[in-house]
């Protein structure tokens, strides 16, 4: 199967990008993922820039001789991983500037920098405490012993992805003037702390004035969350993140196998 296009160049945004995919209609492989497929790999190779309009179902339909609902759900499955945007009045285009993360133990700060980003980190809150019920229960110590709470606002070209905070002992925390530089776990690996294992939950929910306000974006707009656990060769817990992300810049990729 190959791709090419009989479109005008990237940068005419508003000239459809028309895909010419060969299907091979004797595969296994669906119609609507041999659309899909090679769509995606321009998008992530960088060869269709943000912003791109996409040809739109019914043209796409016609012309590679599918029913419209094949080539809407080669569309759509685009648009649920966050590859693609609709907007009415708009088209389906690339979504700009976004990033897919897959489900792994690394540092978002060098995630985003293995992905082309130059991710940029405000520290806004670091405070040394005595540990509550709570926060002794997330980081397995005593009520009472030292601990460090940061909170962190991280940015790709000046615009706000996530608002992160951590949880970890004051004697293996990082200073502010580490946390200002380099990425948390970046930090810990300075210090000879390496996190082997971790317990994460990702979900979702709508933005509060509070995360509209550090994200710049709108109340009820979408998020996503991510609560990790991370352990050390020994099973003792090196730091507790909380963090939120903007929906529209930012997803998971989860790689499944069969049993």
């Amino acid at each position: 199967m190959t791709t090419t296009s009989t479109a005008a160049a990237d940068g005419e945004a508003d000239q459809p990008f028309i895909p010419q995919i060969d299907l091979d209609r004797d595969s296994a492989d669906p119609l609507y993922r041999q659309i899909s497929q090679p769509l995606e790999e321009l998008i992530l190779s960088g060869a269709l820039k943000a912003g791109r309009l996409i040809e739109d179902e019914v043209s796409m339909a016609q012309r590679l001789s599918v029913s419209r609902p094949t080539a809407r759900r080669a569309l759509q499955d685009l648009v649920a991983r966050g590859l693609l945007t609709r907007r009415r009045g708009a088209g389906t285009r690339v979504t700009p500037s976004h990033v897919r993360r897959s489900l792994s133990l690394t540092s978002l700060n060098d995630d985003l920098v293995k992905s082309g980003f130059k991710p940029h980190t405000q520290v806004m809150s670091y405070q040394v405490r005595l540990a509550n019920d709570e926060e002794a229960a997330l980081l397995h110590c005593e009520e009472g012993h030292e601990i460090v709470r940061i909170e962190r606002l991280r940015l790709i070209d000046e615009r706000p992805l996530a608002f992160m905070s951590n949880l970890l002992r004051a004697d293996i925390a990082p200073s502010l003037t580490q946390l200002s530089q380099f990425g948390l776990y970046a930090c810990l690996d300075e210090r000879g702390l390496r996190p082997v294992a971790a317990e994460q939950a990702i979900g979702a929910r709508s933005a509060n004035d509070a995360d509209a306000s550090r994200l710049a974006i709108s109340a009820g707009a979408a998020l996503l969350t991510m609560q990790r656990t991370a352990y050390d060769a020994r099973e003792q817990v090196i730091e507790y993140g909380s963090h939120v992300y903007n929906a529209a810049l930012y997803s998971f990729q989860f790689n499944l196998t069969a049993n």
